[in-house]
């Protein structure tokens, strides 16, 4: 597959990723780009073999070693974040100054994004109840469908 056809095909969506490595001075080769339009369309948090099975599907050409090398490049260069919700897999998604919380299904691995402004409040006035002023934070949820328990 040549670049000029990968490039007539890319919508601006599947090249959002791409745009940000490229501002970051990263040189973008063509498995990078098939890797960055992989993450950039992604909806959910693919771990690195679900992004070789993406890309593969795409250029047959890329190795796992590539996918692996190319993560820690992008989140070298913070254009995507790594999560470990604890199933024993890094999982990655776009970087983004959007905030977001994660409640990760035990069962499924399903990973549900969601943001509560109650939440929020309540981190900022534990910090500064101790003396803080809070600069970032990550929370990650873990829990099971309710339906169905015992």
């Amino acid at each position: 597959m040549n670049s000029a056809t990968v490039e007539t095909k890319a919508s601006d969506d599947e090249q959002r990723l791409e745009k940000l490595c490229i501002t970051k001075g990263m040189r973008m080769t063509e498995q990078r780009r098939v890797i960055a339009r992989v993450l950039s369309v992604a909806q959910d948090h693919p771990d690195v073999e679900e992004i070789h099975r993406r890309s593969v599907a795409i250029d047959p050409r890329i190795s796992i070693a590539t996918v692996y090398r190319t993560m820690r490049l992008f989140e070298d260069s913070n254009v995507v974040e790594r999560h470990d919700f604890q199933d024993g897999r890094s999982r990655y998604e776009e970087a983004s100054d959007d905030h977001h919380d994660h409640l990760i299904d035990m069962r499924s691995g399903k990973v549900i994004e969601f943001l509560n402004e109650e939440i929020e409040q309540l981190q900022h006035r534990i910090a500064e109840e101790h003396g803080y002023r809070l600069l970032s934070h990550r929370l990650e949820l873990y829990g099971v469908p309710i339906e169905g328990e015992d």
